[in-house]
């Protein structure tokens, strides 16, 4: 039997969760919250996307559910729900058993427990302060069954993390300082506005614009070992999906630049397949998108200083990629929980 998933919030990641599950025979969507969409716009939302393509397959709404068939597939019904009180949603009358909470507002386990009257478990696509959060490929093995909010921490740390964990495991981490050259999101301007932050308020579509992240912060989190030696920030740039991750960082252990081009493509190949990537062709931002792996390590793109002293360039789709993995973490707790065979 799948997982009988819920998803709060109906924005990029919760359509990109959706359709990510329509090819994962064991998560099945049944119900989807958002206050603010109408049943019969989420059909024109889901459908048509500007960046991820027009969906290859059927979709309508009779008002009370969004039908989905795609073809080769059972037709999917998917109970609508428009309550702004995430307490007030009946997730239990079509037996949900996790929620994907993906508003990006409850962040934190005292927000995010008010699912819990209803469903088994709540999975957090965001990074937060107060729930344990799992990057698959380096820390969801690490997962208990008394978590029953986590999170899938941010599309940037799960780029990052599993680049650094190669690192720290074969050549011991030092330090490293991280920038990402990140998409634009939903939540910038398109033109010059108000922002708490000055700089955010700027239009996405004519700036570069430094920003702060916690994305490699949070890789000491899921990474004990790292904690405290990586930092970093962001850069948001005018493309509408596609990222990099530029990671600059000092070895312990002497090497070469192609020994770790070798020693990432030995992960990619083996323990790390489907979330670390790796390619020798000169990509562009553009290539990745679609890509459902987590990191791509672009082996032309890095540099060598001195037999310590690197930097590495990795790819993200910042979200499919993502979306896919949140699945993929869900499918991890399931098969403890004995939902997935």
């Amino acid at each position: 039997m799948p997982i009988r998933l819920g998803i709060n919030g109906f924005g990029r990641i919760g359509r990109m969760v959706l359709r990510a599950s329509q090819d994962n025979p064991d998560i099945e969507v049944v119900a989807v919250n958002d206050p603010f969409i109408a049943a019969d716009y989420m059909v024109y939302q889901f459908k048509y996307d500007s960046t991820q393509g027009t969906f290859p397959g059927e979709v309508s709404t009779d008002e009370k559910d969004l039908i989905i068939k795609k073809e080769g597939q059972k037709e999917n019904r998917i109970r609508v729900f428009r309550l702004r009180n995430p307490g007030e949603i009946a997730w239990n009358e079509v037996e949900v058993d996790y929620v994907a909470e993906c508003t990006g507002i409850f962040t934190n386990v005292d927000q995010a427990q008010v699912h819990l009257d209803k469903v088994k478990r709540v999975c957090i696509s965001a990074p937060s302060k107060t729930a344990p959060m799992f990057v698959m490929g380096v820390n969801h093995e690490t997962w208990q069954p008394s978590m029953k909010i986590f999170s899938n921490a941010s599309c940037t740390t799960n780029c990052l993390a599993p680049v650094a964990k190669v690192l720290n495991d074969n050549f011991t981490l030092v330090g490293g300082i991280m920038t990402t050259i990140h998409a634009s999101t939903a939540t910038q301007n398109v033109v010059d506005g108000p922002s708490k932050k000055w700089r955010s308020g700027r239009g996405a579509m004519q700036n570069i614009i430094p920003a702060s992240t916690g994305a490699a912060i949070a890789v000491g989190k899921v990474l004990p070992a790292l904690n405290g030696k990586l930092t970093g920030m962001a850069f948001r740039v005018p493309v509408p999906d596609g990222s990099v991750v530029d990671l600059t960082v000092q070895l312990e252990k002497e090497t070469t630049y192609e020994e770790i081009k070798q020693t990432m493509k030995a992960a990619a190949e083996g323990p790390m397949r489907g979330i670390l990537g790796y390619t020798e062709d000169l990509i562009v931002s553009q290539d990745i998108v679609g890509d459902t792996r987590s990191s791509i390590f672009d082996a032309q793109a890095g540099i060598q200083l001195t037999g310590r002293f690197f930097k590495v360039i990795c790819w993200y789709d910042n979200e499919w990629g993502y979306s896919n993995r949140l699945l993929d973490l869900l499918m991890h707790v399931g098969k403890a929980d004995g939902l997935i065979q």
